[in-house]
């Protein structure tokens, strides 16, 4: 696919062209072609927070550097790359690869090719983990992060530095074996120094939620053998039509996104909307949902993106986005975007940032504070828990071998049913309900979407955590405010002997990390007075079926009123 449209309809349409037509009113096209910092306001965003509109061409130079990476990667007979990193770092890497190689893809726990590939490390399964400890003779690892390292990120970092060194190499081969993607002067940056680890600078000032086509993308995936002078190409195809009145898709999207996600005529904000990928595997849309989810998620504000099946149903405030549908005439969706990958990243970093405007937000500020501040009373528990058990508490009921811990006591005779139907009494008419799951088999809140929003009568997001409250959060605690969230914690499952895999030098394991990261997760959900609920599966398998079974009941008793 070479060229790119975005074709719109029915009252989204009419939302979008008034939009449209008072952004070029206002002079916002040529703004943004000259990436003019006076459309936020001096104050708040400078020129070079713009850079990324510069990536399709500035990244060219990248690509020569990294050729010499490639070749020395290759002749040591490295050609599995483990991508260590929780959001936009990951995201954009692995949709590169899904879609320029995808017999080279791994991510999520889905077995790479048979000739290495990329297998993404974020901390919410274990199984990709495994997959990549099988293949340690063949690994370069790479650790990237805009700031410091992630609890996942300095776990991963140990056990593969452990496991290296039970294979004998030495500490100059070890560092060998890790690439650091950074920001110049980060701590990061200092810490790879100190270890001796290759590194790769970014812009410190790209924002990295707008850095798919940085090194944060492009390094992961040329290593893995993705073609990014394509994707460059692609990107760089797109660029002349965004300095344009007319014919400017990225500028229409943009409409579509922000003017839908203010209040329309009938009184009804649309302010979510359900990605479709047909016959895509999710990744570009996970991509897509961070970037809007930290770009517009601030000030009680921000579109949410999700994905099927959690968006079925004939809501008002939501509106469907089909990315390259295969017939026009076959998409019931509202929009519809056509465009190659590289296209792609450039028209929905556009898009966000015309949505922003529209909305009234800096879409280039770094993520919500309420996302690191999760991680740092996750590592706050681990540090006071030492050597013991995490402080859980005590569940206020419990059903077989499913424990229920919430803010209130349930009333007597109250089941699992009864625990459910009071969280989806509680989303909001204009709310949605977000499953998040910290478990280390293959159980998701994809499996519960379908029924729950058949209860609730409202939309679902879902995803694993750490990784997706990570992308996610700031729409969630900094944008409506109006979601209520499921959260799902379990015992290790039968058999998984990584879950409790030891982090070397650390007092805890992999299953005491990610139920340190999702108690940390609802104690920064309750703060915002979020209603919450966390169901702990003390036998995962099991457990995951009574809970769809239970989810369903309650879908049977019809939505709520």
């Amino acid at each position: 696919m070479s060229g790119f449209d975005v074709l719109t309809r029915g009252d989204v349409l009419d939302s979008a062209l008034q939009a449209r037509d008072y952004l070029v009113g206002c002079g916002v096209p040529g703004a943004l072609a000259a990436k003019d910092p006076r459309l936020w306001g001096r104050r708040a965003v400078d020129h070079s927070r713009l850079g990324w509109l510069d990536l399709p061409f500035a990244s060219r130079g990248l690509l020569k550097q990294v050729d010499g990476l490639v070749a020395e990667a290759r002749y040591s007979g490295l050609d599995h790359i483990v991508l260590i990193g929780v959001g936009a770092e990951s995201l954009a890497a692995q949709a590169i690869v899904e879609a320029h190689a995808p017999a080279l893809a791994g991510g999520g726990g889905a077995p790479a090719g048979p000739g290495g590939g990329l297998t993404v490390l974020d901390g919410s399964d274990t199984a990709a983990l495994a997959f990549a400890l099988e293949r340690l003779d063949r690994t370069l690892v790479v650790l990237a992060s805009k700031a410091g390292v992630s609890l996942e990120g300095d776990a991963y970092r140990r056990i593969f530095a452990g496991a290296f060194r039970e294979r004998g190499l030495s500490e100059r081969e070890i560092a060998g074996r890790f690439l650091v993607i950074t920001d110049h002067g980060s701590p990061l940056h200092d810490f790879a120094r100190q270890c001796g680890y290759r590194i790769g600078l970014t812009d410190p000032y790209l924002p990295g939620h707008f850095g798919a086509l940085s090194a944060y993308g492009l390094v992961p995936a040329v290593l893995a053998g993705a073609d990014a002078e394509r994707l460059l190409e692609e990107a760089a195809s797109l660029v002349p039509s965004l300095a344009k009145d007319e014919d400017n898709p990225g500028l229409l999207l943009g409409a579509v996104l922000g003017g839908c996600a203010q209040q329309g005529p009938a009184g009804v904000t649309r302010d979510k909307v359900v990605l479709r990928e047909p016959g895509g595997s999710g990744a570009l849309s996970a991509w897509i949902s961070q970037l809007l989810a930290v770009g517009t998620g601030k000030r009680g504000r921000g579109v949410l993106a999700l994905e099927p099946p959690g968006g079925k149903g004939g809501f008002p405030d939501l509106h469907g986005i089909s990315i390259n549908p295969r017939s026009a005439a076959q998409e019931e969706a509202d929009t519809s975007v056509w465009a190659p990958l590289g296209a792609q990243f450039v028209l929905w970093e556009y898009a966000t940032a015309v949505a922003g405007w529209l909305l009234g937000v800096n879409p280039f500020e770094a993520g919500s504070p309420a996302v690191q501040e999760a991680e740092d009373d996750a590592a706050t528990l681990l540090r006071s828990a030492g050597g013991g058990p995490l402080p859980t508490g005590r569940p206020v009921y419990v059903e077989d071998d499913i424990e229920v811990h919430a803010d209130f006591a349930w009333p007597s005779g109250a089941d699992l049913g009864t625990v459910l139907g009071g969280l989806i009494a509680s989303v909001p008419a204009d709310g949605y309900l977000s499953v998040l799951t910290y478990l280390s088999g293959d159980f998701s809140g994809r499996y519960l979407a379908p029924s729950l929003s058949r209860a609730a009568g409202r939309p679902v997001v879902y995803g694993p955590g750490p990784a997706y409250p990570h992308a996610t959060g700031p729409i969630h605690k900094d944008g409506p405010g109006n979601g209520a969230f499921l959260v799902i914690t379990g015992d290790p499952a039968p058999g998984d002997a990584l879950a409790a895999h030891p982090v070397p030098g650390r007092p805890y394991g992999l299953a005491k990390l990610q139920l340190a990261r999702a108690l940390g997760e609802v104690r920064a959900l309750r703060q915002r007075r979020l209603p919450v609920v966390r169901l702990h599966l003390r036998n995962p398998v099991e457990g995951a079926g009574r809970l769809i079974e239970a989810v369903r009941a309650v879908a049977g008793a019809g939505p709520r009123p």
